[in-house]
């Protein structure tokens, strides 16, 4: 498989993501998020062939893996309690834009044209259309939008990172999520209220864990291993359109003009990322 078909797997996983949530909103977050990363790191078992010694990566590695998937999650769950939640998910979804722009800084060789920029402007406005329906989001400054630029920081240096460490099978990313999973889980018991959960709950965070918290991480590694963080950054605009898609879809709702205009400016984006790609190559 290419790095974009992996990319695109990730991507279409995590557009699960928000109907999950929805389904799942009585469930404290850090609870939620600590089970889905446990069971998304059995994943990890089959992929390695129940060798865990390939689990077994350099205390910097795990490191930046912890700091990736629990420290993502940490600060977008503060974000979404201190920020209306449209306008903090627009500020969290400037991670793809992080990882073009960022890409420079962590990766040795790599270079931004200016059809890189126009390309990463381009996918944020149709990520911004995407999440707010078109309208001007409204309210003053809120704290909670800082946390919320701190996820999108971390899951793109987390994402630029991974080629800057000595390299490690795909299959140690099930040890990130156990350990971000215990340390959610930690977060939970400190932080939030205990719930009962029911046969339903249980299901539907088991498709959470094996899907968007689960399998997503480990195609999002192979994409990255294999392909250029660029043109995957400039891809990945498409979470917020499909899982607005999909949303509606769920609610029994109509897409309207403005996923229309999303989908054409993302789309955009990416053939252009494309173009820029190409040219550098020649």
């Amino acid at each position: 498989m290419s790095a974009n078909a992996f990319a695109l797997g990730a991507i279409a996983l995590w557009a699960t993501l928000a109907a999950l949530g929805v389904s799942l909103s009585h469930v404290p977050p850090f609870l939620l998020t600590g089970l889905a990363l446990v069971v998304g790191s059995v994943l990890a078992l089959p992929l390695s062939r129940f060798d865990l010694r390939q689990w077994r990566v350099p205390p910097a590695t795990l490191a930046m893996g912890v700091y990736g998937l629990f420290g993502f999650h940490f600060l977008l769950f503060i974000a979404l309690r201190h920020a209306p939640p449209v306008q903090a998910n627009l500020v969290n979804y400037l991670w793809p834009l992080g990882i073009v722009v960022m890409a420079p800084l962590f990766l040795p060789g790599v270079r931004l044209s200016g059809v890189h920029w126009l390309a990463a402007i381009t996918g944020f406005a149709g990520a911004a259309v995407a999440i707010t329906g078109g309208h001007m989001p409204t309210g003053g400054f809120a704290w909670g939008y800082i946390p919320a630029l701190g996820s999108a920081f971390i899951w793109a240096s987390y994402s630029l990172m991974t080629r800057r460490v000595p390299a490690f099978p795909t299959s140690a990313i099930g040890g990130f999520a156990l350990v971000s999973g215990l340390l959610s889980l930690g977060c939970h018991a400190l932080l939030e209220p205990s719930v009962s959960l029911s046969l339903r709950d249980w299901a539907l965070i088991a498709v959470m864990g094996l899907g968007p918290l689960g399998a997503a991480f480990f195609l999002w590694d192979a994409a990255l291993k294999r392909g250029d963080a660029r043109h995957i950054g400039l891809l990945s605009f498409l979470t917020p359109l499909l899982s607005t898609v999909l949303l509606l879809v769920v609610r029994g709702e109509r897409p309207g003009l403005a996923v229309a205009v999303a989908a054409a400016l993302i789309v955009g984006a990416a053939v252009l990322g494309t173009r820029a790609r190409a040219d550098v190559a020649h």
